[in-house]
């Protein structure tokens, strides 16, 4: 049995008592938050897709929010927000990326490539085409990051960068069926249009890698 209480403290109470806190501290609940790690708005210039942009943008926000949400270049997709599936993925110097775990202000400088800068629809980047070729898509939504990712695989070969599955790190690099599906692993495909996808990455590269699953399957 509960032991009866001289004054019962209702909801209200405790909310108020909470906002009176935080004004006592000097702080209201806005500012609070305000100043919880803010550090304000930086200058930052990018060169995206060929073009100089000049942003004053806060330190926090993430090259992908710039790229949607303040260049209005929405090729690039917001999937998981955590890294886990590629959609986000794009070129800084040539160098593929997450840009939705990097933050802008990081890039000061950098020349970004994102899916509208690699070709047009009269003028088809050749991985781009060959994606169209191949049917690799399905939805679509990951299939910018997808493209992007595939033309920094085949750099990082043409560079002799190894990966995982890279079994000799002193022979010359080539992309056979495990280096594809290692390379290519960070970007998911929620349709399941891998053995399509490997195809398009191959016929780019001009190899020979019949039977790849970048799904795992035979």
């Amino acid at each position: 049995m509960s032991l009866p209480l001289s004054h019962e403290i209702s909801r209200r109470e405790v909310v108020t008592a909470a906002a009176v806190g935080v004004a006592a501290a000097g702080l209201s609940p806005a500012a609070g938050g305000q100043a919880a790690g803010s550090s304000g708005a930086r200058p930052v210039s990018l060169t995206v897709n060929g073009e100089h942009r000049h942003l004053d943008l806060d330190t926090r926000v993430t090259l992908l929010d710039v790229l949607r949400e303040h260049l209005h270049l929405t090729g690039t997709k917001k999937g998981c927000d955590h890294g886990h599936c590629g959609a986000c993925t794009v070129l800084v110097n040539g160098v593929r990326i997450n840009a939705c775990l990097s933050l802008a202000a990081m890039h000061d400088g950098d020349e970004v490539t994102t899916i509208e800068g690699l070709g047009r629809p009269e003028r088809l980047h050749p991985m781009q085409a060959a994606f169209v070729a191949h049917d690799a898509f399905q939805c679509g939504y990951c299939t910018p990051g997808q493209i992007c990712s595939a033309v920094a695989v085949l750099a990082e070969v043409a560079a002799g960068v190894p990966s995982h599955a890279t079994g000799d790190l002193t022979a010359p690099m080539s992309l056979s069926n495990g280096e594809l599906r290692e390379r290519m692993s960070g970007n998911i495909c929620r349709c399941g249009a891998y053995s399509n996808i490997a195809e398009a990455v191959a016929d780019v590269a001009g190899v020979d890698v019949a039977g790849v699953d970048l799904a795992g399957r035979p």
